[in-house]
C-alpha cells in the first residue's frame, strides 16, 4: 500500500481586482515565501491580508488568492494583472515594498511570472498548484 502526502496548502478565497471580467490575456504572478520560522506566520498573515484589502481599487488588478502551507512554513500569493504595466506599479507601491522590505531577512522569496493567452480562473490556480508542487519558478 503506498500513501500519498496530504495537501497542507489552504487556498483563501478570490479576491477580484477591478479588471476581473477580464477575458483576454493576462500577467500571472505567483509568490512562494517560506519562513525560517513559523513564529514569523502571525505578522506574515496580518501584514499579507491587510494589504490585500485595497485590492479591489488596484488598477490593473483583474484578482488575488493568498494561501498558506503552516505546516511546511510557506505562504505566499496569486495574482492575476492586465499587463506588466500594473504589476509593476505594485511591486512599487509603498505598502508593498514596505512588508517585503521587513520579513525579507525572515526568509526566501521564490516566484514565477507568466504570460496567459485567456484569462481562466480554474486554469491559473492549476498552473500555480502545479508549479508550486514541482518547485518549477521558470
Amino acid at each position: 500500500m503506498s500513501f500519498s502526502a496530504r495537501p497542507t496548502r489552504f487556498w483563501f478565497r478570490w479576491q477580484p481586482g477591478p479588471e476581473h471580467r477580464t477575458t483576454g490575456p493576462v500577467v500571472v504572478t505567483l509568490t512562494d515565501y517560506r519562513m525560517h520560522s513559523l513564529r514569523s506566520l502571525p505578522g506574515i498573515a496580518w501584514a499579507g491580508t491587510r494589504l490585500s484589502l485595497g485590492w479591489y481599487g488596484l488598477s490593473g488588478a483583474v484578482g488575488l488568492y493568498l494561501w498558506a502551507d503552516p505546516v511546511r512554513r510557506r505562504a505566499g500569493s496569486l495574482a492575476v494583472w492586465t499587463n506588466r504595466a500594473a504589476l509593476r506599479r505594485w511591486v512599487g507601491l509603498r505598502p508593498h515594498v514596505k512588508i517585503m522590505r521587513r520579513y525579507r531577512t525572515r526568509g526566501t522569496v521564490r516566484s514565477a511570472l507568466w504570460d496567459a493567452g485567456q484569462f481562466d480562473q480554474d486554469t491559473v490556480r492549476a498552473e500555480a498548484e502545479r508549479r508550486l508542487e514541482s518547485g518549477d519558478y521558470s
